[in-house]
């Protein structure tokens, strides 16, 4: 199983089935899914019938896919969670070997470095598996703070593009860097 070492501030844990609570407590706030949805919060049957059905499709303990859960280390307060998964899982054509990473942090946490914290040490701890190739994020062009990140931890802009998934398709941009 794949662990994630504590970073400078942050502590880390693969989230389970049973997080229900943490994911509707994230997904309250309108500013944090501005760029998810338009704005709205989740409801906790979005929570039940949606985002646990999916996520226990990637999850998978063994390669450390799924969301890792950050928490603050000194309050022990939880901040949000990175994704892990394999970039376009839900297609046709899954790319095993180019793992994408996401983000969602609470509000009281954005403009003080703890997305890029907590999604460079995710990628140092994959970084040890032999095979991944490539790490890569997406986010729409108007997310400048994800856009940030992606460029913090070294990735490159390589296209814009409609993504297509089942919970709806939306134009983005993608970026990539080589995991070696």
């Amino acid at each position: 199983m794949i662990t994630i070492p504590d970073s400078e501030r942050l502590s880390y844990r693969l989230m389970t089935l049973d997080d229900g609570d943490l994911f509707f407590e994230l997904d309250q706030d309108p500013a944090v899914m501005k760029y998810i949805n338009g704005g709205k919060p989740s409801t906790r049957k979005d929570i039940d019938q949606i985002a646990l059905p999916r996520l226990a499709k990637y999850l998978n303990p063994e390669k450390g896919w799924g969301l890792w859960q950050v928490t603050e280390k000194t309050e022990q307060r939880f901040l949000g969670w990175v994704l892990v998964r394999p970039y376009q899982f839900f297609s046709e054509q899954p790319q095993w070997l180019n793992l994408e990473l996401g983000w969602r942090f609470k509000q009281i946490s954005w403009g003080k470095g703890y997305a890029s914290e907590a999604a460079a040490a995710v990628v140092q701890a994959l970084r040890k598996q032999d095979d991944i190739s490539h790490f890569c994020a997406i986010a729409e062009q108007d997310n400048q703070g994800s856009i940030a990140i992606m460029k913090k931890l070294g990735m490159e802009y390589i296209r814009s593009y409609t993504h297509q998934d089942p919970m709806g398709d939306w134009d983005v941009v993608y970026y990539e860097m080589a995991a070696r």
